[in-house]
């Protein structure tokens, strides 16, 4: 055998030993997610509220569904129906998805910014735990609540995306659909949530 050779299989190895052992040690979806914050970071991943904007003003509005039943951390069993009247941010995510994970310092942001203008945050965990998302938000210091499903989801929130993000405007309508990750800690996303008040 070669040196080069021999040098290239050594290389592919370690390489190979490395994602092992993020992927043993359950890190994989923290680096992988770190690495697509600096995806989110360029721009190319930001929900596009322009084009949502004008599609709604040509289209008659779709009632969004709210009969959704949720459990929050605090074990409290709750229905999104009472957040008719606010516009509601619900997210769908999970500790496993390292896109989640990219996005959610960006979310923590917007939400701190804007709790307090009538706008209510639900990021559903898909997780099978709910414990592991419990302890996810506490270690991360995000401020959001959190939730787990506890009934059937509509129709309506079903996606083969994670993570998916939905707007729901004041009206009950639905305002957006985001499929995959994206930077809602944007001027123009705000701008947006202000415009759906």
């Amino acid at each position: 055998m070669n040196k080069k050779l021999k040098k290239n299989l050594i290389e592919y190895g370690i390489i190979g030993a490395v994602f092992m052992g993020l992927f043993a040690t359950g890190l994989h979806a923290e680096v992988f997610g770190f690495l697509q914050r600096g995806i989110l970071a360029t721009g190319l991943m930001n929900p596009d509220t322009e084009e949502k904007a004008e599609i709604a003003a040509a289209m008659p509005s779709k009632a969004a569904v709210l009969d959704l039943n949720l459990i929050n951390s605090r074990e409290e069993r709750v229905n999104m129906k009472q957040f008719e009247g606010k516009v509601i941010f619900l997210n769908f995510w999970a500790t496993w998805c390292p896109p989640c994970i990219a996005e959610m310092p960006g979310i923590n942001n917007l939400y701190r910014e804007v709790k307090d203008d009538n706008v209510e945050f639900i990021m559903l965990s898909l997780d099978q735990d709910f414990e592991k998302a419990k302890n996810f938000r506490k270690n991360k210091g995000f401020d959001f609540e959190i939730y787990q499903v506890a009934g059937p989801i509509p129709q309506m929130y079903s996606s083969n995306s994670i993570p998916t993000t939905y707007v729901i405007d004041s009206d009950g309508n639905l305002a957006l659909t985001h499929l995959g990750m994206g930077d809602f800690d944007t001027k123009d996303f705000k701008q947006f949530l202000k415009k759906l008040q």
